[in-house]
């Protein structure tokens, strides 16, 4: 019975500071207020409203990702036999991924917007955050689920929001939610220090992060003028002023330089 005892005694701590720092279990913790609208503020006629859409591409070849060394974890390493490598830049027919698009100004508090209440899931497998880049609503919940047969950490590093950091032992699925915007969050796993992922936190529905070509589309835009913001965790942000009409389509494209080449 000691040594049991002691063998516990960490797994309940770590038990512990998952559910206090958003486990699965919320149902105790006051979820955060909405955004105070003004007065008037009404929801979006989404029948007068429009979208703004486009793509992210790259002037320039991009840097080869940096090789990950998994030895340490051998359930790591199994799981990527043919290698791994970090996801800083991924491209796809001209187009630049994982690029987080919002629209940053212009929105205010003129419009009331629900809350979802369906949770976003982020995912570790094969030892990564799956997916690299999304975003989420304040108060929408975030799944985080340790879909592989080791132990991983999850430590948050917000800047507006409270930071957190909690085991997660397998299997398991931790919940957390953040009470005012932030762009951008980054996550870390500080047993396996190539694991990062980053995530943006709005008060609206206006956002997406660049797939396959690194296209985007913002959809029920309201008429208005807008500052849209264009995110790279290495190629830093971009922005562009918009003006949309009623039911009006607008396509704009961001392009970002890519870095120089070291040269010898």
């Amino acid at each position: 019975m000691p040594r049991a005892t002691k063998w516990m005694a960490p797994l309940i701590a770590a038990m512990t500071i998952v559910v206090g720092c958003g486990g699965s279990d919320q149902s105790k913790s006051p979820q955060p207020a909405s955004p105070a609208a003004a007065p008037d503020a009404k929801k979006v006629d989404e029948a007068k409203a429009g979208s703004i859409s486009g793509k992210v591409v790259v002037d320039g070849a991009l840097p080869q990702n940096a090789a990950i060394q998994m030895s340490s974890d051998p359930a790591c390493e199994a799981e990527n036999k043919g290698g791994a490598a970090q996801e800083t830049y991924a491209a796809s027919d001209g187009g630049l991924q994982n690029v987080f698009v919002y629209i940053k100004d212009g929105i205010g508090n003129k419009y009331l917007f629900d809350t979802p209440t369906n949770p976003v899931k982020m995912e570790q497998k094969g030892c990564h955050y799956v997916p690299h880049v999304l975003g989420i609503r304040v108060a929408q919940p975030l799944q985080v689920v340790n879909a592989d047969s080791t132990m991983h950490n999850v430590h948050g590093m917000p800047k507006a929001n409270q930071e957190f950091n909690f085991s997660q032992p397998v299997p398991m699925t931790s919940s957390v939610t953040f009470t005012t915007k932030e762009v951008m969050i980054p996550f870390k796993c500080d047993v396996h220090s190539w694991m990062h992922s980053y995530i943006g936190v709005l008060d609206h529905p206006y956002f997406a992060v660049t797939g396959q070509g690194g296209k985007f589309d913002l959809r029920t835009v309201p008429a208005g003028t807008y500052t849209i913001e264009a995110w790279h965790e290495k190629l830093g942000t971009q922005t562009q002023s918009v003006t949309l009409g009623e039911k009006e389509t607008k396509e704009i494209t961001f392009t970002f330089k890519a870095p120089a080449t070291a040269t010898h």
